[in-house]
């Protein structure tokens, strides 16, 4: 007996709408959603399952999206993705690392709906043009349009550089040992002088609601951080494709994202808030 399709599909269909949604517990959601869908599907009328998934999926991630983002106006402090655990695999396929990557998500994020998802499909996910159309419910040529707009505004703000995995958990392990030591030199040698750290903390656990830029800023809050901790642990992981680190700070955790330049780091992204933390005990299955 084969394999039923969505299963077979599943990882991918978790990609595609982990990447429009930014969140692996909507996207769970859509998943669910989307296999009651399959479920009373009259399958002799599906020729191809895998697209037909990716369609159902996407039309469910996009109703969703365009409910979230209403909600995401009255966030407290920076709103940043949910972070998955992710195996040393994941960084194989370079181009999906960089697309479940923190900042690319994070970039991901201040497109529209549904630029979101044409980006995604288009991008990441090489569907045709007339697929998506269908997928979201506009011509192609619209689609067309959307794709070289999202294109356009997605490489006006994402990271430029690309860096080895070994130069990646070089930077995190010089970062991790600087923060176990909290001195404030130490520190300063690890981070890019313009650095920008973006905490999310959803008004649940504390956490700066802007972002703070400045290697001195920086390097004294974390330092300050290590210093007054009761305890203090800090452990390198590997998160959304990419060597990462996780902290905890008197029993509160967070995750820690890094984009790195030349050795150093020009991007922090920490997300603290504990909803966003479920998903750091098992590798998510990620797959294009």
């Amino acid at each position: 007996m084969s394999e039923d399709p969505f299963v077979a599909h599943r990882g991918l269909l978790f990609t595609v709408a982990y990447e429009i949604l930014g969140s692996a517990a909507d996207a769970e959601d859509v998943l669910q959603e989307s296999w009651l869908r399959w479920a009373s599907a009259e399958r002799s009328q599906v020729h191809d399952p895998r697209a037909y998934l990716v369609r159902v999926v996407t039309r469910q991630a996009l109703n969703r999206l365009r409910a979230l983002s209403r909600l995401r106006e009255d966030y407290v402090g920076e709103w940043l993705p949910e972070p998955l655990l992710t195996s040393p695999d994941v960084a194989e396929d370079v181009e999906l690392a960089e697309s479940v990557s923190i900042a690319m998500l994070t970039v991901l994020e201040t497109l529209g709906p549904a630029e979101r998802a044409v980006f995604v499909l288009r991008e990441v996910f090489e569907v045709p043009y007339d697929e998506i159309a269908g997928a979201i419910g506009k011509s192609e040529a619209a689609v067309r349009q959307i794709a070289r707009r999202a294109r356009d505004h997605v490489a006006a703000r994402r990271p430029r550089v690309r860096v080895s995995r070994s130069e990646q958990q070089a930077v995190v392990d010089r970062f991790l040992a600087a923060l176990r030591t909290g001195q404030l030199r130490e520190l300063m040698e690890v981070l890019a002088p313009d650095v920008v750290l973006v905490a999310d903390g959803g008004g649940i656990v504390p956490a700066a609601r802007a972002p703070i830029r400045g290697a001195g800023v920086v390097a004294k809050l974390l330092a300050r951080a290590t210093r007054v901790a009761g305890t203090f642990r800090a452990t390198a992981v590997w998160l959304n494709g990419a060597p990462a680190a996780q902290v905890e700070v008197n029993g509160q955790r967070a995750a820690v994202s890094l984009v790195v330049d030349g050795g150093r780091i020009t991007r922090i992204y920490a997300m603290a808030n504990p909803r966003k933390l479920t998903r750091l005990d098992e590798p998510a299955e990620l797959a294009r």
